[in-house]
């Protein structure tokens, strides 16, 4: 039995490397490229500029909730300070009052939010396709077999010399053309 297991070892082996070990051989002529298309999108012209009235909206954002967290604040120190001479009416009526604003902002910070997903999934929206097409140019033109986004696959190692993100910044700079 024994003996049957060594030849069968024996045997895989051999198909191992006739099977596989071209295959090794034949990836090792080819060139793969890496790209971190979110660096692109963040670090190129019009990433840099979208940022900026991201964070214009976002101040604003900013200072409409704190505006409404220290009406809370208010609010709730009023109707602490006050329970003790409240009638149990009163009291509750504050409080519905306190939790509705509550509420009010629950959502404000939810909207809020939403809108500036909807913001980043547009400003996707824009960008990828046009560095996608970019890729593609890159790739035909320099021979690359294979391209790989390493900013939504976990690659463990690659060789920082094929990392060609800064190279897409610089086409993408190039020739993007802001739509109006």
């Amino acid at each position: 039995m024994k003996r049957y297991g060594l030849a069968i070892s024996g045997i895989l082996m051999v198909l191992v490397s006739v099977l596989v070990l071209p295959g090794f051989h034949a990836m090792a002529g080819e060139k793969i490229g890496f790209v971190d298309i979110r660096e692109v999108m963040l670090n190129s012209d019009a990433g840099k500029k979208a940022a900026e009235e991201f964070k214009k909206l976002l101040e604003k954002d900013r200072i409409l909730i704190q505006e409404r967290e220290t009406e809370l604040k208010k609010l709730k120190d009023e109707v602490e300070k006050q329970s003790s001479i409240l009638t149990e009416t009163a009291r509750k009526e504050k409080e519905a009052a306190y939790q509705k604003k509550f509420r009010d902002y629950q959502l404000l910070v939810k909207d809020i939010n939403e809108d500036l997903q909807a913001k980043d999934r547009e400003l996707a929206n824009k960008m990828v396709p046009e560095i996608l097409k970019l890729l593609a140019a890159i790739g035909e033109k320099e021979k690359y077999t294979l391209i790989l986004d390493i900013g939504t696959i976990q690659v463990p190692y690659f060789a920082k010399e094929n990392d060609i993100t800064k190279q897409v910044i610089e086409e993408f700079n190039k020739t993007h053309k802001p739509q109006k």
